[in-house]
């Protein structure tokens, strides 16, 4: 029902904010990142996603629409709820989580509270194509310093490939299409071995 809301911050703190609009004051949940996000300002626009129950009324605010989207893949994800996926956000920030799960990494998510290694395996399943397919021909790791060969790599490995024959196909990818995603990388991996 609602896309977005933009007001005063009356109150904010670490897990939630009340935005003033127009003398009516909403309490909305957010995460830590959208906290940080939101430091210094005295008014805000939060992109929302509503959380209807039998018994409770939420509503959960992002500063960032790709930071919703997230969310949103992450309660789609059976045992996940909307507070859990909220801690996940607070604990990594969006473009660390997004990375995590796309490569398959497990223990990174088991670090997270809350979250143990069956869920974390059920996270990186449920979600490794959805995320695949939202970061569209983006280069998903350059913002985390890690190069695509690596990325490539470690993710062909993880999928039961010798790391041998994983590494001479995609020094053979990027020798001929060095600007190649991560995601193309593997792909066209998949094909040759």
């Amino acid at each position: 029902m609602y896309e977005y809301l933009q007001g005063k911050i009356a109150t904010a703190g670490p897990a939630h904010i009340v935005l003033d609009i127009n003398g009516v004051g909403y309490f909305i949940n957010i995460s830590l990142n959208t906290y940080t996000q939101l430091s210094g300002k005295n008014e805000a626009k939060l992109y929302i996603h509503e959380n209807i129950r039998e018994d409770a009324y939420n509503l959960y605010g992002f500063t960032d629409d790709s930071e919703r989207v997230l969310f949103r893949h992450l309660i789609s994800v059976s045992g996940i709820g909307a507070n859990t996926a909220r801690m996940m956000l607070s604990s990594l920030a969006p473009d660390e989580l997004n990375n995590a799960i796309l490569t398959g990494n497990v223990s990174v998510l088991k670090a997270i509270k809350g979250i143990g290694a069956k869920t974390a395996q059920r996270i990186i399943v449920d979600l490794k194509d959805k995320l695949g397919k939202t970061s569209g021909d983006a280069k998903i790791f350059a913002s985390l310093d890690n190069t695509i060969r690596e990325e490539s790599l470690s993710a062909l490995v993880m999928l039961g490939f010798a790391k041998s024959s994983a590494r001479k196909v995609v020094d053979k990818i990027l020798a001929s299409k060095p600007d190649e995603t991560v995601e193309n990388v593997i792909k066209q991996a998949l094909k040759m071995l």
